[in-house]
């Protein structure tokens, strides 16, 4: 047992039922956090879980969690409960969703209610006013190309090895302002930030999903959330359900008072996006293998920039970086870390 853990046991068993509780370890994620699942005794065989969350100070900032944890809770989000936490420490101690990730229940049967559950809560989401003790930053200039420079400088210059010529650096700027202006150009909603099928859990005989990982919220563009859902780094849908999804989200989020996008300008809204999420995806893959020693994630690059490529096709002004990418970059890519590996619904 490390340090830390230790220090995690030691917190958690001044609670009353979890005096003789044993953390038991469940997940870790792309952060420093950890989690934990402990079990509460309440009767002589009855024991309830509980998960608790070790997020190092001095690696993770856990004010925005708690903050929003309570207050997307109170305004009935279906974010766990935050039981107990310890700021100072890093410690949070939450009502147990289960282990029964969105990702491993998917597959062509169970889309369509997935899916659909999944996007009434993202509206749910999306209405939030920010926290009285933590106003949400905004998905600004600075941070939209704080995340778009993820793509050259991890994934194109330490991961492929690609020396940028002022030719390239030229496209890329041309691109990447492109995107920028139709992000900032979409009305703003409260946007959750990594919306997707592994930080969604199906909860037995819930039909809401468990909503996860909600510490980097924003205010933002209203696709991004539903982008990061539909074009998702870790499966593929075909075309035509993506599109059915969108438009029924479109509507929904139309009724809900979030947009008066007609479904030309809300795709392109969507289009768009997603390229952005995907150039800062595929930047972040690399650089958890290369940083942080976490090489499973190189095996998502492949699909994150397939969708660049294909998004890029429909655009035409973005036809020089399309086959830039197509010619220069995937074949590198396919050299590095291997072909796009299927991860289709079954």
């Amino acid at each position: 047992m490390d340090t830390r853990q230790q220090l995690l046991t030691d917190w958690v068993r001044q609670f009353p039922g979890l005096e003789q509780s044993k953390p038991e370890p469940v997940s870790s994620d792309a952060s420093f956090r950890r989690y934990f699942r402990v079990w509460r005794r309440v009767g002589q065989d009855e024991h309830t879980p509980f998960i608790v969350m070790d997020a190092p100070p001095e690696h993770e900032d856990c004010v925005p969690f708690v903050a929003i944890a309570r207050h997307w809770h109170r305004h009935g989000v279906a974010v766990p409960d935050l039981v107990q936490a310890d700021l100072k420490q890093g410690f949070a101690l939450l009502e147990d969703f289960g282990d029964q990730l969105m990702l491993g229940q998917l597959n062509n049967d169970s889309a369509d209610r997935l899916y659909r559950n999944a996007m009434d809560e993202l509206i749910l989401i999306a209405r939030q006013t920010s926290p009285a003790n933590y106003p949400l930053p905004p998905y600004d200039v600075t941070l939209l190309e704080r995340e778009m420079a993820l793509f050259p400088d991890w994934l194109l210059e330490q991961q492929l090895g690609i020396t940028l010529e002022n030719s390239d650096k030229a496209l890329l700027d041309t691109t990447f302002s492109m995107l920028r202006e139709s992000a900032l150009a979409q009305p703003e909603v409260t946007v959750h930030r990594d919306y997707h099928s592994r930080n969604l859990l199906v909860r037995p005989g819930q039909a809401r999903p468990g909503v996860i990982d909600f510490q980097d919220a924003v205010t933002g563009p209203v696709t991004y959330d539903v982008v990061s859902l539909l074009k998702d780094c870790y499966i593929q849908w075909p075309e035509d359900r993506i599109c059915d999804w969108l438009e029924a989200f479109r509507q929904n989020s139309l009724e809900a008072g979030l947009h008066r996008a007609d479904p030309e300008t809300f795709r392109q809204w969507f289009e768009l996006m997603g390229m952005q999420r995907h150039l800062k995806a595929a930047g972040i893959f690399a650089r958890l293998s290369i940083r942080d020693g976490k090489h499973a994630y190189l095996k998502d690059i492949p699909r994150t920039v397939q969708y660049l490529i294909v998004a890029s096709s429909r655009q035409p002004a973005l036809r020089h970086f399309h086959e830039w990418l197509s010619d220069r970059v995937m074949p590198l890519i396919e050299a590095s870390v291997g072909p796009e590996q299927e991860h289709s619904p079954q």
